[in-house]
């Protein structure tokens, strides 16, 4: 199951709701008191906690992680890996009592994806990286995700993997192609679309369909895409909004068209080549779950050495065989074509892992929602879900 089609991010709820919302002190950590004492030089181990699926696993002994075994024999150092992220905003609810609190989580490093990883950062509940510490994530981090709008310089966060938020269509079942957001409104699709349920997941690739600049969008931009996504709902074209159970649908022919995933569609395509997956002409989003640092973890160094173990393309590159999903480090792809090996050096021109020019042009990440926005947007995008 992917990471990005999970349930999740529906406005906040829990202790994520409490702490964006009006009249709550939101717990800010000032940055003299992020850091902890660090225990790396002397204690050789450390703690990652990461959503399940988002790591190579053996063939024949899935308990064992050729890559993360990798970093052990070259270090020293031992690493305590959790699948232990399931959502969100299940897992904030899980360490934001000790964050606010000023404790230590008991994690050295954590993956969330982006809208959320922007809460952290606002809150001060992420150290700041040692970038000399990290000389592969400097050299080979994906320009695209360089400068993302909550993290500008990407000094508290590192993409662990990214994706593209897109449209999936069964080609053979629709009998054409798509190529714009707005094919989707037409009219032989009408009660066979499906878009995603999460606010966080869709609203930017709709926004994008409407000529919106997602990195600056306004609250204007936002509520002109909801009256016009509510008017298709009431029309009945929309047939439904999904989590991750998009996939069935598009699989059985009873969606022809939809929001997805990239990683998903590659999963698909090995079972049916009629799915495809376009990134529209107007634009589509670019996303990262990322690598972060909490406060007062106490191997800070160990987990930076980690980090930018994952940065060395070769590394990289078999990370991004198993998982699939676009990778973060486009040296890794000249890895996979110059392997030898058919079936890596397929993948290495797979456009949905290392995106090519076009694509590229075409990808934006997206601003995320600032704290006072949420509630209403949530109240306002949720009701049209509910319909």
């Amino acid at each position: 199951m992917s990471r990005r089609a999970l349930l999740r991010g529906l406005g906040g709820t829990g202790a994520a709701a409490l702490l964006a919302g009006c009249g709550v002190p939101p717990a800010y950590v000032e940055p003299g008191d992020r850091a902890g004492r660090d225990l790396s030089a002397r204690d050789r181990r450390l703690t990652f906690a990461n959503w399940p699926l988002y790591i190579d696993t053996d063939d024949r002994d899935k308990s064992k992680r050729p890559t993360l075994d990798g970093f052990t024999k070259r270090t020293g150092i031992s690493v305590r890996y959790t699948e232990e992220i399931n959502d969100n905003d299940e897992f904030f609810g899980k360490i934001s009592p000790s964050l606010m609190n000023h404790q230590q989580t008991g994690r050295d490093l954590v993956v969330i994806s982006d809208w959320m990883a922007a809460r952290f950062v606002r809150l001060g509940w992420v150290q700041e990286m040692d970038r000399d510490r990290q000389p592969n994530v400097a050299k080979h981090l994906d320009p695209l995700l360089r400068t993302p709008s909550f993290d500008p310089g990407r000094l508290h966060s590192v993409p662990w993997q990214s994706g593209i938020t897109g449209i999936a269509y069964n080609r053979r079942k629709l009998g054409r192609e798509i190529r714009s957001t707005k094919e989707l409104w037409a009219g032989d699709l009408r009660g066979r679309v499906t878009l995603l349920s999460g606010l966080d997941e869709s609203f930017a690739l709709l926004m994008q369909g409407d000529g919106v600049d997602i990195t600056r969008w306004t609250a204007d931009d936002f509520h002109r895409v909801c009256e016009r996504i509510e008017g298709l709902v009431r029309k009945k074209h929309i047939r439904r909004f999904t989590g991750n159970d998009y996939i069935k649908d598009l699989s059985t022919g009873d969606v022809l068209a939809c929001q997805a995933y990239s990683g998903d569609v590659i999963q698909l395509q090995a079972d049916n080549p009629d799915i495809a997956f376009v990134v529209p002409e107007e634009g589509a989003e670019l996303w990262a779950e990322s690598l972060m640092i909490p406060n007062l973890a106490e191997h800070k160094a160990s987990a930076e050495r980690l980090i930018d173990y994952y940065y060395e393309p070769e590394v990289a590159a078999e990370l991004a065989a198993w998982v699939n999903y676009v990778c973060p480090v486009p040296a890794a792809r000249d890895v996979l074509a110059d392997s030898g090996d058919e079936e890596l050096a397929a993948l290495a021109e797979d456009p949905l892992i290392f995106p090519d020019d076009v694509m590229r042009k075409r990808l934006q990440i997206a601003r995320d929602i600032r704290p006072e926005e949420r509630a209403e947007f949530a109240k306002r995008w949720n009701s049209i879900v509910g319909l």
